[in-house]
């Protein structure tokens, strides 16, 4: 039997994901939208193309790498007895699984949602659009529960003369 120890890197990451494919199997991402972006970075590449089987594989392996860090993420968050995943469990998690390239290209694209986050126009609700108070608006509400109560009790009067 080999010893675990003598395991290279290729063979933990195989083993680790034949336990993970019964948990991952329901879980994919949408097809077009990794087409758009394979597109995207093949471009006009003439006599290119990329076939379907070698976008689902794609899929799959995309699939399995960030179940892969974000499970290492959650155990990291997990030992710093915290309940949300953040940027920093992240950074170290890709650190520990063996990617520290992708580090900084992930902290820059997080910085750069941090930002539009903050610049994001904020939705403005009916009753801010309405310019008018809460109290005036419910005045207005109270008068029309009002209105509806008199039609309704009205109608039912007029409906028993009818009768």
């Amino acid at each position: 039997m080999e010893d675990i120890m003598d395991m290279s890197f290729s063979e933990e990451l195989y083993d680790l994901s034949l336990i993970m494919r019964s948990a991952t199997d329901d879980l994919s991402l949408p097809k077009a939208t990794i087409q758009k972006i394979i597109t995207e970075i093949l471009g006009d590449k003439a006599g290119l193309s990329f076939g379907k089987d070698a976008r689902d594989l794609l899929i799959d392996c995309s699939v399995e790498f960030v179940t892969m860090v974000s499970s290492q993420a959650n155990e990291i968050a997990e030992q710093e007895a915290k309940k949300t995943i953040a940027t920093e469990h992240v950074d170290k998690a890709l650190r520990e699984l063996g990617f520290p390239e992708y580090v900084n290209e992930v902290l820059a694209v997080a910085g750069e949602h941090k930002e539009q986050l903050k610049t994001r126009e904020k939705r403005t609700s009916k009753m801010e659009l309405s310019g008018l108070t809460e109290e005036e608006l419910l005045a207005q509400q109270q008068a029309l529960f009002r209105s509806a109560t008199d039609k309704y009790h009205s109608g039912g009067a007029k409906e028993e003369e009818a009768k």
